[in-house]
């Protein structure tokens, strides 16, 4: 703490008037992270706006988990979001008191939602809270409901007779205030609402006008996103409770999505430590072999679904299951999944026989070419552990993702080039969360080379060493892995070859969320001589001059024509241009981060060959065709091919 803060908080005076007492509401909006996480503007697939859809729809899916309703219409318009479900319709006398009294609920222990997913009675008064306008009615045996409110005051309420079918309608509109330029990105909603369907055999989502729905479950999850062709037919199981389905690749790394009472648990947990655990083990047994259960899940592609009485997760998003149990006081879940996949995956073996040598051969071609570098490794991480100790390619930080701190969400490693780059956002970054790793000149490009290259190679060694993640990503030290590279052409390329690593031996990474590219400002305008009571919003003011910093030209435009034409104009042309000062303004809350993912038409080998391959013409023109900037198209061709 400085010497400064030190003052005030030593002469700073504590008195009743320091004590304030928040409504239900004002605490949601002033402490949303709490409720929400992240905020966002709709760029990234956990941002708040998800969230709150998410929470609504939960509320519809648990009522289909019920026995009550089979469709859901959902419509997105004009920011408006509209869901109705035909469930069995809130009780009229808890219409405004579910959605705007904290710790109201039907969901604590009744048997009304036995196995749902929203089980603290928090996720729709959240949603009624950060909206601007938020509609809830009920349609209940020929009676019904309805309320409406405005950041979760009241306005209006009423209630009459109706000829509409039971269940429940939501309108509502996030407030732009809290969520600031927000958009529905169609492409995560679209993948929202296709989970559900796979979980859910026999709903029907329909979503402006569009359908989703599934016959077959997690089989059709792994038929329809799954990039290559298997190396033998899914086997899919299904019991009471859970739902698992496998198949292998060719692809490193191990492709598993997880699942609670139809939640999307992408961060795990629990039944996902099982789940890996179980198939290992029956596989060892079924051949009799002593693998390595790294070797039996290499490449593996997978699923697994459960439904568990009262689940507990680590926050209000979800994606992480902490329970032990499967129903308080009883079968532990490790237990309960094991048992059926040692059991059922033994018999589907036993009966297809077709699956066993297919199988059978990948697993050995994994532990071969894993014991084929294995004293290569031993060197490695020998050579990785004196390197930590003696060179300063890692600027730690003093919390990690695996630590049990509720601040480890935010725990990240900026991987940049060169010491100017390093040397600010070291000085201007959070020591407790943010690391810092530091490349020297650029990397190899490893398209088309064995794993034996990340040892033998210092840089991604000691990248790999610094994440952790030589066995899996259970043990990965940073939430996000975030590339910054300058805005030119050898920025670009050093950002292509470090995707190009993580895609070839890490892909894991990339699917499990964890990998981001920094967005730092390409010009920053300044006026000099303004009036100290002049604002623009998302502006830095210091003394007499005003700074907008531009992420584009068309940003850039904006902020000319707001500060007027004698600005004066900066371009930044590397990240050692920016100052520490000014760095602070960009990796702290204002951070502008772009999450990498893999789409399901993605195939990692044909997107590697295509842009990092030999060079050729297709690949020539694709880039004049891409290209926004006409200066730097023949660089990245010539450069592309390394």
């Amino acid at each position: 703490m400085s010497e400064d803060l030190l003052t005030k908080a030593a002469s700073a005076t504590y008195t009743e008037d320091d004590f304030e007492t928040l409504s239900w509401n004002e605490h949601i909006r002033r402490r949303s992270g709490m409720y929400i996480g992240k905020l966002g503007d709709g760029s990234s697939p956990d941002d708040g706006i998800y969230v709150l859809f998410k929470e609504i729809i939960d509320n519809a899916i648990d009522e289909f988990i019920m026995g009550y309703g089979k469709s859901v219409e959902i419509t997105i318009q004009d920011n408006m979001v509209t869901v109705r479900d035909y469930g069995r319709g809130i009780p009229l006398g808890k219409v405004i008191d579910a959605v705007s009294k904290m710790n109201t609920g039907a969901k604590y222990g009744s048997s009304a939602f036995s196995k749902s997913v929203g089980l603290n009675g928090v996720g729709t008064k959240a949603v009624n809270a950060t909206s601007t306008y938020f509609y809830i009615q009920s349609f209940r045996d020929g009676q019904t409901k309805y309320a409406q409110f405005s950041k979760g005051n009241l306005v209006e309420s009423a209630d009459g007779s109706t000829t509409e079918k039971n269940g429940t309608l939501v309108k509502y509109i996030a407030d732009p205030e809290l969520y600031p330029d927000y958009k529905y990105n169609m492409e995560f909603l679209d993948t929202m609402l296709r989970n559900y369907s796979y979980l859910n055999t026999g709903l029907s989502l329909k979503f402006n006008g569009v359908e989703y729905k599934s016959k077959n479950g997690l089989l059709d999850l792994i038929t329809e996103n799954i990039s290559e062709t298997p190396l033998y037919p899914i086997i899919h199981i299904s019991g009471k409770d859970i739902e698992i389905a496998i198949t292998h690749g060719t692809e490193n790394g191990e492709n598993i999505s997880s699942f609670v009472n139809g939640q999307n648990t992408y961060h795990g947990g629990t039944h996902l430590a099982a789940f890996r655990e179980g198939v290992a083990k029956t596989i060892k047994e079924f051949y009799k072999k002593d693998f390595d259960p790294k070797d039996v899940r290499q490449s593996i592609v997978g699923a697994i679904s459960i439904k568990i009485v009262e689940p507990s997760f680590s926050n209000q998003t979800k994606t992480f299951l902490n329970s032990k149990e499967v129903a308080p006081g009883g079968q532990s879940v490790r237990n309960f999944i094991v048992d059926f996949v040692s059991s059922e995956l033994d018999n589907y073996l036993h009966k297809h026989p077709e699956i066993t040598e297919p199988l059978l051969k990948k697993i050995l071609e994994s532990e071969k070419e894993r014991k084929a570098i294995s004293g290569i490794q031993k060197l490695a991480r020998e050579r990785a552990k004196k390197a930590s100790l003696h060179n300063k390619k890692l600027r730690d930080c003093r919390i990690h993702y695996g630590d049990k701190d509720p601040r480890n969400q935010d725990t990240m490693l900026f991987i940049t080039e060169g010491d100017s780059a390093s040397g600010s956002i070291t000085k201007s970054r959070n020591a407790n969360t943010q690391a810092v790793f530091s490349l020297r000149g650029k990397p190899k490009n490893c398209y088309g080379l064995t794993k034996e290259i990340v040892y033998k190679n210092e840089e991604f060694n000691l990248l790999q060493a610094a994440l952790n993640i030589e066995d899996d990503l259970e043990n990965l030290r940073y939430n996000k892995v975030v590339v910054a590279t300058d805005a030119d052409v050898d920025g670009m390329h050093i950002r292509l070859l470090i995707l190009t690593f993580f895609l070839q031996f890490f892909p894991d990474l990339i699917r499990q969320g964890h990998l981001y590219i920094l967005q730092t400002p390409l010009f920053r305008v300044t006026k000099k001589k303004i009036s100290k009571s002049s604002k623009i919003a998302k502006n830095k003011k210091k003394d007499d001059v005003e700074v907008i910093y531009c992420y584009s030209s068309e940003e850039k435009e904006k902020a000319i024509k707001k500060l007027g034409k004698d600005s004066e104009i900066t371009r930044f042309k590397g990240l050692g241009e920016i100052s520490p000062d000014e760095f602070g303004e960009f990796i702290g809350e204002n951070i502008r981060l772009d999450r990498v993912r893999l789409s399901k038409d993605d195939v990692i080998g044909e997107l590697l060959e295509f842009y990092m391959g030999n060079n050729t013409p297709e690949r020539q023109n694709f880039i004049r065709t891409n290209l926004r900037s006409d200066l730097i198209l023949e660089e990245i061709a010539d450069k592309a091919n390394v």
